[in-house]
């Protein structure tokens, strides 16, 4: 994926009908991350799982803050824990940053990485400029906290454009991002959030198209709707540089160990990240599935 421009322009000077068909192989050709085969699990969750507790509620100041859910992500077991950036503080600091980094080290634990809300498909303009700043914010707030990936959106087709135009204004912004990224030993992992990535086939279509080492997927057991949503992960699983694990999967109750066979097969090594959606004491019911998953990813 990395020579691609490069191979595009050789084909332009040479004009060779061999280069050409060469390179189409080339562009449809995808390379999984590299493993050692040898899958390897660690496990971790979710700041947005706990959003009811994180944030205000009808004038009254959240029930938890950030460093309450770090203690709860130690007193779970976990090796991780997933620092959402909805829940930081407007005004964020370096000082902070340092403290929560502090807490979760003498905790045990790894930040196993944040997540922001971003919208790419904006065209030219302040919107998109205000997007990929706020992007590179959190590549800067990540490097801090030590935090290896961010889990980012591609955005949404906007009014007036065509499909191709806007994928071709979501791949640009990620590789800005990622290039910036790239300087602060961060990687982006895209998620399968609707939109252009409803479908395994659209998600793979931007890790075909965008052109840096610091990109990958964000794999979310939870999101694709198709008949056989299974099978569509076991497709982007290849290309994971994280995984999210819900309580459902394609509106029915996830089924861990085969979701465990998913990455299994792709010899996925990192973080198994538990993401609740779900009603109930998120506190005891995290606590639960917490235990489920590691049992069926044992």
């Amino acid at each position: 994926m990395s020579h691609r421009r490069d191979f595009l322009r050789t084909v332009a000077v040479g004009g060779s009908s061999l280069a050409l068909t060469a390179f189409a192989r080339q562009a449809t050709a995808i390379e999984p991350i590299a493993r050692n085969g040898q899958p390897k699990f660690k496990f971790s969750l979710a700041a947005y799982s706990y959003r009811d507790l994180l944030l205000p509620k009808q004038g009254k100041p959240p029930q938890l803050t950030l460093k309450d859910f770090v203690d709860d992500c130690a007193t779970f077991g976990l090796e991780g824990t997933e620092l959402t950036s909805y829940y930081f503080p407007k005004e964020t600091t370096a000082d902070y940053l340092h403290a929560l980094r502090q807490q979760c080290f003498r905790l045990g634990l790894d930040v196993s990485g944040t997540a922001i809300g971003n919208e790419f498909g904006h065209p030219a303009g302040e919107k998109r400029d205000a997007e990929i700043a706020k992007t590179k914010q959190w590549i800067d707030f990540a490097e801090l906290l030590g935090a290896p990936v961010i889990r980012i959106f591609a955005g949404h087709q906007q009014k007036g454009q065509t499909e191709d135009e806007a994928h071709r204004l979501m791949v640009s912004a990620i590789e800005e991002c990622c290039d910036y990224a790239g300087q602060h030993g961060v990687h982006l992992a895209l998620e399968n959030h609707g939109g252009p990535t409803a479908t395994a086939d659209g998600l793979l279509k931007f890790v075909r198209d965008v052109d840096s080492p610091w990109f990958g997927v964000n794999l979310d057991g939870g999101n694709f709707r198709g008949n056989d949503p299974y099978a569509e992960l076991a497709r982007i699983a290849p290309y994971a540089l994280n995984a999210q694990i819900k309580a459902k999967v394609g509106g029915a109750p996830a089924d861990f160990k085969r979701l465990a066979k998913v990455m299994r097969d792709a010899n996925y090594r990192g973080y198994i990240v538990l993401e609740y959606e779900e009603p109930g004491d998120v506190r005891k019911e995290c606590r639960r599935l917490l235990n489920e998953i590691r049992e069926a990813f044992a």
